[in-house]
């Protein structure tokens, strides 16, 4: 049984998100597309893989063999006749109507602060049935009660037609539900209490009266994460996985001779 002492940010952050993705109350998941610069969604994923599920995964971001030829304009084609079952998004600002905001902050375009862009967010968003949103850093900042500018909405009026909406958000210090609208508190990641994700949380969200913390990662999942998921990962997300878990390409190339 692992304590939160040997287990790091991330690898809660990755089991939370292996957990929702097999929430058996949800649309099922048996194609599950992860874009680029995602490493704890692709983690994730490559978890479930190793942990014997049957799933299609396609990773846009890889160092040998992606699954697209054409890269986004594929994904896209997919996403639109419904092959795809949960999307990942993440954005520079995250409001309480679950709209993410990837062009900047201040006037527009984002005079203050400029963000990487919205590249087809607002159009998986609404097509796939499923949106996991994370974001590692949890502050004021980055979840705001309003947007400066929506890439991607996170609801629809009703005569707008769209397949899905985000399922939860996952954070550095916890774990939000979308149901109806809102965010519920769901979780909180042992060393944070209930005032801690308060004041590092600037959109409103309901708080139900008894919230547990985030189960940790069991031992089996740990050494999944730290040895074969990670040589998976490690020529795709090399700096990911020297942060998080010490460990290089030189040294598996070394190891291997």
């Amino acid at each position: 049984m692992s304590s939160a002492s040997d287990v790091t940010v991330q690898e809660i952050l990755i089991a939370a998100v292996t957990r929702l993705i097999l929430d058996p109350t949800a649309p099922p998941a048996r194609h599950i597309a992860v874009g680029m610069a995602s490493p704890i969604p692709a983690a994730a994923c490559w978890l479930l893989k190793k942990q014997g599920h049957d799933l299609r995964l396609s990773l846009l971001q890889r160092a040998t063999g992606g699954p697209f030829s054409e890269g986004g304009r594929e994904l896209f084609d997919l996403a639109g006749q419904g092959r795809i079952d949960i999307f990942f998004l993440s954005g520079g600002q995250i409001d309480s109507q679950a709209n993410i905001n990837m062009v900047g902050v201040g006037d527009w375009p984002g005079s203050q602060v400029r963000f990487p862009g919205s590249f087809g967010s607002a159009f998986m968003y609404s097509v796939t049935p499923r949106t996991i949103l994370f974001r590692e850093e949890h502050s004021a900042r980055v979840l705001v009660e309003k947007v400066d500018h929506i890439s991607a909405a996170g609801t629809s009026p009703p005569e707008v037609w769209r397949r899905g909406t985000a399922q939860a958000l996952v954070t550095g210090r916890c774990i939000f539900r979308f149901d109806n609208g809102r965010f519920t508190l769901a979780s909180i990641h042992p060393g944070e209490t209930l005032e801690s994700v308060d004041a590092n949380t600037a959109m409103s969200y309901l708080t139900p009266p008894h919230v547990p913390f985030t189960e940790l990662p069991s031992a089996e999942e740990l050494a999944l994460l730290r040895g074969p998921v990670c040589d998976e990962m490690l020529n795709t997300y090399p700096d990911f996985c020297r942060r998080v878990w010490g460990r290089s390409a030189d040294q598996n190339q070394e190891n291997a001779a």
